[in-house]
């Protein structure tokens, strides 16, 4: 958080200083032709299509963080309902059940997150533990009533964890199209270089101007950045859900 805010200040600090810069050196004088209107219609132009191209990236990554987190959830929940069901089930299936489930878990946060978190696909061992799990739910044919609803509701269960592991293995190679990242960095640099180009007679209230705008256009860009990491960042997904799980709550 220190560091997002110490670049925005400082981004804001330089382009305050090209200002200073430029009353110092190329002052506005009082004779110069007032702002055509077609230049203005243009500035105005670019600065609405920035904010659409800043509205669509906060939207995109926001709706991937949003999915990111619902799949950790989804998949936290199932694995925390199979070992619940797991009672239900004849002894020994239901120890198996219970110690696989519990591996599997284990080894999300352990070995998967850290990956994730650089980046890296989860692997392949994650679902070489949902097949040792998925085997060690078999149920004898002298199973009860009551035992193979069990099981039926464990593999739904199951199902629920598969689907929710490939959404969370898609979330982290998910990433802003470069289209959009082009737009925000050229598309920012425009709107900024508009604020040179009309002079303002007040160098003072023209470095106000110009910091501010810089620094929003800095900050909003950082958050893009940051959401844009779902597992890594000020704004990662983390493994809180299997952590809970795991402590029993």
């Amino acid at each position: 958080m220190i560091e997002t805010f110490a670049i925005v200040l400082g981004i804001a600090v330089v382009a305050a200083g090209v200002v200073v810069i430029k009353h110092r050196f190329w002052p506005p004088s009082p004779d110069d032709e007032p702002r055509e209107d077609v230049a203005e219609y243009i500035a105005m132009m670019v600065s609405v299509l920035y904010a659409l191209v800043l509205g669509l990236s906060l939207v995109a990554v926001w709706e991937a963080r949003s999915a990111a987190e619902e799949h950790v959830q989804a998949e936290a929940s199932a694995a925390h309902q199979i070992r619940l069901l797991s009672a239900g089930l004849p002894a020994p299936a239901g120890e198996r059940a219970r110690d696989a489930v519990d591996a599997y878990a284990h080894h999300v946060v352990s070995e998967e997150w850290p990956a994730m978190t650089a980046g890296q696909p989860p692997g392949r061992r994650g679902w070489d533990l949902l097949d040792d799990l998925r085997a060690a739910g078999q149920v004898p044919a002298g199973a009860t009533l009551a035992q193979q609803a069990t099981l039926q509701e464990s593999l739904a269960q199951l199902s629920a964890l598969d689907d929710a592991r490939r959404g969370r293995e898609a979330d982290v190679g998910e990433s802003l199209s470069p289209v959009l990242w082009f737009g925000l960095i050229v598309g920012g640099l425009l709107t900024v270089a508009f604020m040179f180009l009309f002079g303002v007679q007040r160098s003072v209230t023209h470095v106000v101007m110009v910091m501010g705008l810089t620094a929003l256009i800095t900050f909003t860009v950082l958050l893009v950045f940051e959401l844009n990491q779902p597992f890594n960042g000020l704004f990662a997904v983390d493994s809180t859900p299997f952590s809970r799980y795991f402590n029993g709550s």
